[in-house]
């Protein structure tokens, strides 16, 4: 049974060739496809909220690995895995990002090809449902790398991206926050993260590219025209696919400070495991800064790890078929992607059936968790 680690140590959850301390998820070395999603450091998720939050994370984890598993880049697959996190409310991305003093919408995304270093980022934009889509044309369709505010909004019009109306983003909830922070009159500290809910991906796809995409809406009642580290390539993520992807979540400010991102991937490159790599680097923030965070990390082997300082990060990986997933220290969750029920070819709908099945033998029953499905309701099995 898993044991918590020493009180020193950074929470994880990792995938490697051997096995290592709890807790844990590991995969297999055969198979290097592999897809690691967060939805945030966190001070603390409610109960009501963690199913839901569980299952849009799984639900976005297997976007991107079956966008692999069907040929698709390590890019794609982590700009589809970020646009399902972004489409859903319960996260501080696109729908659900979080108001500033002003009570409006500022986002900030950002894209990496770890092939040839490519890279796309915007910060500030209102109007765009998917900031990670915006920043991916960036990346492939400027000379730069970074677009800003109106900037970003007029090149989005330009290249046809649709803009919505900003209210469709705004949330009740978000409203909410803003209210209960502007009574606290409290600014963000480092060492105390609000449920910050920013997302992000790492993927490896069968050609050995790496990628990740990160995406935030910042943090609640920040100055306008403030920006985070999610939209700063070495801060917010990092690809190299002579190393490996990262993206980060936590205190941006502290992040862009130490670098995050890059700081993980220096370890790797001095031969650190991902494991070593991801601690050091969160710790050394955390010893410097007092910088609480979070960040996801996959190699070029396909060794990858979930690991935070925060209170909890929900976090999702598929490798190998395998979808693992979870949100608190000592919480693994282990589905099979390979069990799938064959839909009626009458029917124009393609379901994704995750079934929960944990070990017999540790006492934990099996259970269907969710059929996830694109235009029907639930099937059953």
């Amino acid at each position: 049974m898993a044991t918590a680690p020493p009180r020193d140590s950074v929470p994880s959850v990792r995938g490697s060739v051997t096995a290592p301390a709890s807790p844990t998820a590991r995969g297999s070395v055969d198979v290097n496809l592999v897809v690691v999603v967060h939805g945030g450091g966190a001070s603390n998720i409610s109960a009501d909220r963690k199913e839901r939050v569980r299952e849009v994370m799984a639900k976005a984890a297997t976007e991107g690995y079956n966008i692999l598993k069907a040929g698709g880049s390590a890019v794609d697959a982590v700009e589809g895995a970020v646009v399902i996190l972004e489409n859903d409310p319960e996260f501080n991305a696109g729908c659900g990002s979080v108001l500033n003093e002003k009570g409006d919408i500022e986002m900030d995304a950002s894209i990496m090809d770890g092939k040839d270093l490519s890279s796309g980022a915007v910060s500030a934009v209102r109007c765009i449902e998917n900031p990670v889509k915006l920043a991916r044309l960036v990346m492939e369709k400027t000379p730069h790398c970074f677009l800003t505010a109106h900037g970003a909004e007029k090149f989005a019009a330009d290249v046809g991206m649709p803009q919505i109306p900003v209210e469709k983003l705004i949330t009740e909830r978000s409203k909410k926050h803003l209210e209960k922070e502007k009574l606290d009159k409290g600014g963000q500290k480092p060492d105390c993260p609000k449920n910050m809910g920013t997302v992000g991906a790492v993927a490896l796809d069968c050609k050995g590219n790496l990628a990740y995409a990160t995406s935030t809406g910042g943090i609640v009642n920040k100055m306008v025209g403030r920006v985070g580290d999610s939209p700063c390539i070495g801060a917010g993520g990092y690809a190299d696919n002579d190393l490996g992807a990262v993206s980060t979540t936590g205190h941006g400010e502290s992040i862009l400070k130490v670098n995050l991102a890059r700081l993980a991937l220096f370890h790797v490159e001095q031969g650190k495991t991902v494991d070593e790599a991801a601690e050091l680097a969160l710790n050394y923030m955390k010893s410097k800064l007092k910088g609480l965070g979070g960040l996801i990390l996959v190699n070029k082997t396909g060794d990858w790890v979930a690991k935070w300082t925060s209170t909890s990060m929900p976090w999702a990986a598929v490798k190998n078929g395998k979808l693992q997933a979870g949100i608190d220290l000592c919480e693994t969750r282990t589905s099979d992607l390979n069990f799938t029920v064959a839909p009626d070819p009458g029917l124009s709908c393609e379901p994704v059936l995750l079934c929960i099945k944990e070990n017999e033998r540790h006492g934990v029953r099996m259970e269907l968790e969710a059929a996830l499905l694109t235009t029907m309701g639930p099937w059953e099995c």
